[in-house]
């Protein structure tokens, strides 16, 4: 009998799931199928490589080693308070909504609506873009690991974008307009369309594949080291920021980039939360995977950053790469050989792959929840679920999310910084998307809070306010350009995409929102006092099933 109640744990726990859903608002559309452990270990972790590989140029020229090994120590530190106080409103929360929905539950009434609607709004333009930084920060690696092998390619800025492989004298071959780019976010799209029923194995897969490949360069780099070893002295504190312009503190925040891109953009919280409709165990499996995420993520970044930083080769060799993507001659000089070069690389490309996948299936997911509650244009097209596609996805919205992503990447053809701008618009719409609820809960005395299955307690209105400062601080530091003086090549564009989002938002809101937006569709019936009560209920009435 016991066996048996244990057979039928998933269903029971969709079964619930799905009740606290329909308590929320919403109907039960997805199909539930994944763990603690896809979430965990697939959606936050595995991104850690590539996140901290793709930008690691800013850091480079902002400081070099201690920026790096330091910035990460201090930045993970920081982004604790966030993740707790996010999950513990997810905890109560548990939809694929995610902060604009937050926002409407615990905002006052007379700003719910607005509060929502702008919340709604930055998380969408926070997955859009850090959903293109990966698959333009992919492609960026293709012309990378090309390099190894075709050193003497002149290296445009328009090459990921548009890459002709008539202009290598030995080719014949010609390419297509738009191949890197474009080819890897369609490989993203077909799996996120045909193999949707997969992809919480594929998420495993690409878990191992991202802690052996770390393992691997790990002893590759400490072995091999054919570039020199350093000190600790050097590893740990060698600090020049003059590449960069900026004074030595500015400088240091600046290097800062990767981090919170890999914390709070990759390993996206929010856009974690949009897949709560597809997780059998939400209101537990979720604010634990996003709390335990930083630790976890915090050793293994160690674990790749610190026997680079005692094997790095000459930095300004590094940084004078002529396709601004120093990681693929970074393994090459480190290996000593072109093929120990290209297969480290490679490590680091299928990790950026997984992650394309991966976050283009999350943002799909936040595109098609805020087309649910009527929020953007033609949201009746856009808040279809095709039932015949791999046990029902979100077509339409993920078509939307991915031509607005190639829409951006057409930027690239006027700044070299793009990249950057990408990674910056990302961390400051998702940062202050995140930091929204946070502060709301905040300022009503978190009152909203006491009923949480993942309370903070006392300490949740210090996490709170570090949470909402560090979020803040984001905002400025990454509108920033990377180095001084300022061109129109080298300027961050984060802040112009960011502000051209937000008048779009705004235009929006005052054609059609203001008039036919109602927020999301929550029970009248349901107060949250009532509805937590309940979800106790049920969730007692399981253990006794269980037992």
């Amino acid at each position: 009998m016991h066996d048996s109640d244990d057979a039928r744990k998933p269903d029971l726990q969709d079964a619930y799931a799905a009740a606290d859903l329909q308590k929320l608002g919403y109907t039960q559309e997805m199909t539930r199928s994944r763990g603690l452990s896809h979430i965990l270990f697939s959606d936050l972790i595995f991104p850690i490589a590539y996140g901290l590989a793709a930008p690691i140029a800013t850091s480079l020229i902002a400081g070099g080693p201690a920026t790096i090994i330091w910035g990460w120590v201090a930045v993970a530190i920081l982004s604790l308070p966030l993740a707790f106080s996010l999950g513990e409103i997810c905890a109560k929360y548990p939809t694929s909504a995610g902060a604009y929905y937050w926002c409407f539950r615990l905002a006052p009434p007379r700003y719910k609506l607005l509060l929502s609607w702008i919340n709604g709004w930055l998380t969408l333009v926070g997955v859009w873009t850090v959903s293109l930084s990966v698959t333009f920060g992919t492609a960026q690696l293709v012309v990378a690991g090309t390099g190894i092998y075709l050193p003497d390619w002149d290296v445009k800025p328009w090459h990921t974008c548009k890459f002709h492989i008539t202009e290598f004298p030995s080719s014949s071959v010609d390419a297509q307009p738009d191949l890197i780019f474009l080819a890897v976010t369609a490989v993203a799209v077909l799996f996120c369309v045909f193999f949707n029923s997969i992809l919480p194995t594929i998420d495993i897969i690409s878990a191992y594949w991202t802690l052996l490949g770390v393992i691997v360069i790990l002893v590759c780099v400490s072995v091999k080291a054919a570039a020199g070893r350093h000190s600790a002295a050097f590893a740990l504190g060698h600090f020049d920021p003059s590449p960069s312009g900026w004074t030595p503190g500015w400088a240091f925040c600046i290097g800062l980039l990767p981090v919170p891109y890999t914390f709070s953009a990759i390993g996206m919280r929010d856009v974690v939360a949009s897949m709560a409709e597809e997780v059998h165990n939400p209101s537990s499996d979720l604010p634990r995977a996003i709390v335990w995420s930083i630790p976890i993520g915090f050793l293994c970044g160690v674990l790749f950053l610190v026997p680079i930083m005692f094997t790095l080769p000459d930095i300004a060799t590094l940084i004078s790469v002529a396709s601004g993507q120093p990681i693929a001659l970074m393994f090459e000089l480190i290996m000593g050989s072109k093929g120990g070069g290209f297969g480290l690389w490679f490590i680091i490309f299928g990790i950026g792959m997984f992650c394309a996948i991966s976050i283009s299936c999350a943002a799909s997911r936040a595109t098609w929840a805020f087309a649910r509650d009527g929020a953007i244009p033609f949201h009746t097209t856009f808040s279809k679920v095709n039932k015949h596609l791999s046990g029902g996805i979100p077509l339409n919205a993920l078509l939307l999310s991915t031509t607005i992503q190639v829409l951006l990447a057409l930027i690239y053809l006027g700044s070299s910084a793009a990249f950057n701008a990408f990674v910056g618009v990302a961390v400051m719409a998702l940062g202050s998307s995140y930091a929204m609820p946070v502060a709301i809960s905040l300022a009503s005395a978190r009152r909203d809070m006491v009923e949480s299955p993942f309370p903070l307690g006392r300490f949740g209105p210090a996490l709170n306010g570090i949470a909402v400062v560090w979020a803040a601080f984001e905002m400025v530091l990454f509108s920033m350009p990377a180095v001084l003086p300022v061109t129109p090549q080298s300027m961050n564009y984060a802040s112009v995409v960011f502000v051209a989002f937000a008048l779009m938002s705004a235009a929006w809101y005052l054609i059609s929102g203001r008039f036919h937006y109602t927020g999301p569709n929550i029970p009248e019936a349901n107060s949250p006092t009532e509805s937590a009560a309940a979800q106790v209920d049920e969730k007692k009435e399981f253990n006794v099933v269980q037992s």
